[in-house]
């Protein structure tokens, strides 16, 4: 091969992103860009001739960097129909077996397809890899540049698995655990945030860093939570949204936090945290079925002195959700049987609600409901995913009170339910902290105030 065109071949022949490996694979050194050596003896023609896509070693792969123990597997689709995906720039897909099972230009349209266990990927035109076995890998070439899922951004490669309806696929971006982060942090705490809300910000992403090492501890034994990925891009876990959602304050509290978690006894610890705790927030065996953790305890929200709370600008502080009786019956007989035992024609028709304990922190503990065909109990935040909309949203906390409205007759004609706080109310309040903030406090000091005991220091 003549100078001229193993130049242009090399120009071509780039540094990726990340193979999949799992936990423990040690990180190899860091990525490199080799130089070409000045040309000694062959002269530089006149023209350089046009570079083809067969003159693209495809026997050397970029090299891109391992995956290593600070990565994280996020899955943002478990069940997409027919993915589409690329790359800002030029990017290939590896099959199980790590060899090169297509290449992709920028601006080429793909589309994953599933077909019993296997998976391949389909261009625009038609145009079809082969099937392979999952998992399929997409890198981009280049290290500056985005891998695409449905037009969206993200950092890292993305990784493609069966999904378990046997049609959709599984797509699961793998990527080091900051730059995760700047995607989980803004759509957390909300943005942007001013100069003064910063501490609440640095803490918001310490809390979800220790959030994320204790999904990674988990990774491979009982408590993990899936075989091919470590947290969900949603509310089950964190609000993740890639590079597009990446903005400079929160970037700023994740790179001035690097590598900063919550420990309690020398280990990382579990940091959920909510919107709004409402006033107060609750230990984790008020909500949960869970044992009580030292570390999550009720504290208080009130701002010393003075009968507000730090929380209280928070849009659902305060809160009112009316059902009216139809509504109330439609969402027993969707909801009601996962929580509960319920008959096999069904709950019957609502004829009260009551509220039979209450936890420490004042949250319903026990509700019962009366029906036709019964009385049902409920506990803890079981409440908020049965008392639903008929749009389907959950109550927005079960710190609340109920009070039903009856017929002449004394039927249920419908419940009015006040309450306070958003969310379950448990650890970091993130109205209570942005409050802080503006409060002066910085971020140590409201970490230290929602999980009472806990010291910070680097992941493991």
């Amino acid at each position: 091969m003549t100078w001229a065109r193993l130049a242009a071949a090399g120009a071509l022949l780039c540094i990726g992103a990340c193979v999949t490996t799992r936990l423990g694979v040690p990180v190899e050194e860091p990525v490199r860009v080799v130089g070409w050596p000045a040309p000694t003896a062959e002269p530089a023609p006149t023209a350089a001739a046009p570079v083809r896509v067969d003159d693209i070693p495809r026997d050397e792969a970029p090299d891109f960097r391992r995956e290593g123990d600070r990565d994280v597997r996020v899955a943002i689709a478990t069940a997409a129909p027919s993915p589409g995906v690329a790359a800002t720039g030029a990017w290939r897909v590896f099959d199980d077996h790590e060899s090169v099972l297509l290449r992709g230009r920028p601006g080429e349209a793909w589309s994953l397809e599933q077909r019993d266990g296997q998976l391949r990927a389909v261009r625009s035109d038609g145009f079809a890899s082969a099937w392979r076995l999952a998992p399929l890998v997409l890198r981009a070439d280049r290290p500056e540049e985005f891998v695409l899922f449905n037009g969206k951004r993200y950092r890292g490669v993305l990784r493609f698995f069966p999904a378990d309806d046997g049609v959709s696929v599984m797509v699961v971006n793998v990527l080091a655990v900051e730059q995760y982060l700047r995607g989980v942090v803004p759509l957390e705490i909300g943005g942007g945030r001013t100069a003064a809300e910063q501490p609440a910000v640095e803490a918001q992403a310490v809390a979800a860093r220790s959030y994320t090492y204790v999904r990674l501890a988990a990774a491979g034994g009982r408590g993990a939570r899936h075989a091919n990925y470590d947290v969900a891009a949603s509310t089950s876990d964190q609000v993740y949204g890639g590079a597009d959602a990446e903005r400079p304050f929160s970037d700023a509290a994740v790179s001035s936090t690097a590598g900063l978690v919550l420990k309690y006894g020398g280990r990382t610890v579990d940091a959920p945290y909510s919107a709004s705790c409402g006033g107060e927030t609750a230990s984790a065996d008020e909500v949960w079925r869970t044992g009580a953790q030292a570390y999550l305890r009720r504290v208080s929200d009130r701002i010393p002195g003075t009968q507000r709370y730090y929380c209280d600008p928070a849009p659902r502080f305060a809160w009112t959700r009316t059902l009216e009786s139809d509504e109330l019956d439609s969402a027993l007989r969707q909801y009601l049987r996962n929580y509960t035992a319920v008959p096999a024609a069904g709950p019957g028709h609502a004829t009260g609600v009551v509220v039979e304990g209450r936890t420490p922190s004042g949250r319903v503990a026990l509700l019962r409901i009366e029906t036709t065909s019964g009385r049902f109990n409920l506990r803890g935040n079981d409440v908020r995913y049965v008392l639903r909309t008929p749009g389907g949203e959950i109550l927005n906390s079960t710190y609340f009170s109920v009070e039903p409205e009856t017929s002449a007759g004394g039927a249920l004609r419908r419940v009015v339910i006040r309450g306070n706080g958003w969310g379950h109310g448990i650890g970091l309040c993130q109205w209570g902290a942005i409050g802080r903030a503006r409060a002066g406090q910085d971020f140590r000091t409201i970490l230290r105030t929602y999980y009472p005991g806990t010291d910070l220091g680097p992941a493991n």
